[in-house]
């Protein structure tokens, strides 16, 4: 608008008439480019701006065209080329079909103006080739302009792209910054304890804050079998609760630890083995993600929902990302919580040793004494002592001397069981006979308890060694006759049962507590009854059950305080 007001009032001296057309022109592309000016400034809709843009395209078309037929008159002033303004105004609005096709309507424009100047400015025939000339320099600008709109589209295309790829990447690393940060969190309170309870307690609180769940659990992958490390949820303390173990062939576990993470939006098709007591619990969706140490996965996370296809894809993201992050915590937990066991298991032995030292001290200073007095009584009083009395000097000699070839041989057999050098001489055995001797031989060796032998029917063969089941029948015999009061009587019962023979040694004593009947078959173990021990090294039933083992049998013991106690001899009997 000023510069075509200002062409307007300084221009040179006006024809006749002219002023008036150039003031009229000039006060209606005003008036047009101010109403033009308000409607792009209102919100319009797609259709209501492209006819506005068309309009206003339009309307200074015919305008320029108009100042330029206007101002024919003035010599040396190249007024026909304020077209170019609007080519270049079609080219950026439509590009270059828009500015060419304008180039070439605005040609009757240019040649009127040719016939103006001609007739009244100058006195010449009228030319063509300034008309022609205009049109191709209209042509070529609308090339130029339209290609520069085309490349100018087509790069704020490419960087609006950029943009938008740019803050997409933006809002994806802040997404994932945010799911390694709530993983972080979750394996920081994984590894805040090594004490179990605790770890896991921190772990499964700040879980459940970040990924809702209705049961989760950790499996490790040991010998061929899934064990639940820690669990929580429904069911948590019923089904497959803490502790607990299952094969890992054919459970989710087998495909898990194959490095896959699997999603299973519907249990109800039952695909894996556990998945069946899983829907029992009312529980649907389930998400398991490996615990993966390095590229080995050692076992897996899973987390579950009752609600199908409940889980997200950022919650599949971080429970997967939580694998990768926990295996480690988890692994340390678990070695250290085999170390502590271990500790406490080399304490508790080196307690059993120092308590065997004593004791074995104790056993044989005992005998020993009583070995080296008669010795010496003998030989200082033998003239003075009588038969009788020499006799019984040397009995206890040798009763003595029984007992400490028994102690050393018990201690020798535990160091050949630890080891692996046992022998063993394996034949057809008569348990049957074996019991008979084994009472015959208690009830000449004391008379105050009773030993009776109880024998049900004809007893299969079995294959093993007679002596070391010997062995075994006369410890278990020789400790029921020593924990037995006077007068009681101890029953040695031997029978068949489908493919084994039972021997059960039951005796009348004070019967053992059930927290001490696991350790009298470790070696050095024993038990004591109201405070009172009998003499012994605690190596027998270690060696009676290391016997029984090695013949494919067992040995348990039955008993409760005050009750007496039976020791269950199994053997396999021979096919």
């Amino acid at each position: 608008m000023p510069f075509a007001l200002i062409q307007v009032a300084f221009a040179a001296e006006y024809p006749p008439g002219y002023a008036r057309y150039a003031w009229l022109t000039a006060a209606v592309f005003t008036l047009g480019a101010v109403v033009i000016f308000a409607l792009a400034r209102r919100e319009l809709g797609p259709r209501a701006q492209t006819a506005l843009g068309a309009a206003a395209l339009a309307f200074d078309t015919i305008l320029v065209s108009s100042f330029i037929l206007v101002f024919h008159f003035q010599q040396g002033t190249p007024v026909g080329r304020l077209l170019l303004i609007v080519i270049v105004e079609a080219a950026i609005r439509y590009g270059i079909a828009g500015a060419a096709a304008l180039a070439v309507g605005v040609t009757p424009v240019q040649a009127v103006f040719e016939h103006l100047i001609t007739r009244n400015v100058y006195d010449r025939p009228y030319d063509v080739t300034n008309v022609t000339f205009q049109l191709g320099v209209g042509v070529l600008m609308a090339l130029i302009a339209g290609w520069l709109v085309r490349r100018l589209a087509a790069q704020t295309e490419v960087a609006g792209a950029r943009a938008e790829e740019a803050e997409r990447l933006r809002d994806e690393l802040g997404r994932r910054v945010d799911l390694l940060e709530a993983a972080n969190r979750c394996a920081r309170a994984l590894g805040s304890s090594l004490d179990l309870d605790q770890a896991f307690g921190a772990f499964i609180r700040e879980l459940r804050g970040l990924v809702p769940f209705e049961r989760m659990a950790i499996v490790l992958a040991e010998d061929g079998a899934g064990q639940v490390m820690a669990a929580a949820g429904a069911g948590a303390e019923t089904t497959f609760p803490p502790g607990s173990a299952r094969p890992v062939e054919g459970s989710v576990l087998e495909e898990v630890l194959q490095g896959h993470l699997v999603y299973r939006e519907d249990m109800s098709d039952r695909l894996y083995s556990e998945e069946s007591d899983l829907i029992g619990l009312g529980l649907r969706c389930r998400l398991a993600a490996p615990l993966l140490l390095g590229p080995r996965a050692i076992g897996m996370l899973s987390v579950i929902r009752g609600r199908p296809a409940s889980f997200s894809a950022e919650e599949i993201e971080l429970v997967n990302l939580l694998g990768r992050l926990v295996a480690t915590a988890v692994q340390n937990i678990r070695s250290y919580d085999a170390e502590r066991r271990t500790v406490e298991e080399l304490r508790r032995l080196s307690a059993l040793r120092a308590d065997f030292v004593s004791l074995v001290s104790h056993e044989l200073r005992s005998p020993m004494a009583a070995v080296i007095g008669s010795a010496t009584t003998l030989q200082q009083r033998w003239r003075e002592l009588r038969p009788e009395q020499r006799d019984s000097f040397l009995e206890l000699i040798a009763g003595e001397t029984t007992r400490l070839a028994q102690l050393v041989g018990d201690v020798l057999d535990t160091s050949r069981i630890e080891a692996g050098t046992f022998s063993y001489a394996f034949g057809d055995v008569d348990v049957g006979r074996l019991v008979q001797d084994a009472v015959a031989a208690a009830d000449l060796a004391q008379d105050e308890v009773g030993v009776v032998a109880a024998i049900r029917g004809p007893l299969p063969q079995v294959r093993g060694d007679g002596e070391r089941l010997r062995q075994v029948l006369g410890n278990l015999v020789e400790n029921a006759v020593k924990y037995s009061p006077a007068g009681a009587e101890v029953r040695v019962a031997a029978y068949a049962h489908g493919e084994r023979v039972f021997v059960d040694v039951t005796d009348r004593g004070p019967g053992i507590a059930a927290e001490h009947q696991t350790l009298i078959f470790e070696k050095f173990g024993r038990a004591t009854a109201d405070g009172a021990g009998k003499p012994g090294t605690g190596l027998g039933l270690f060696i009676a059950r290391s016997i029984a083992e090695a013949h494919g049998g067992t040995l348990e013991v039955h008993s409760a305080t005050e009750r007496g106690a039976t020791f269950t001899l199994a053997l396999p009997a021979k096919p």
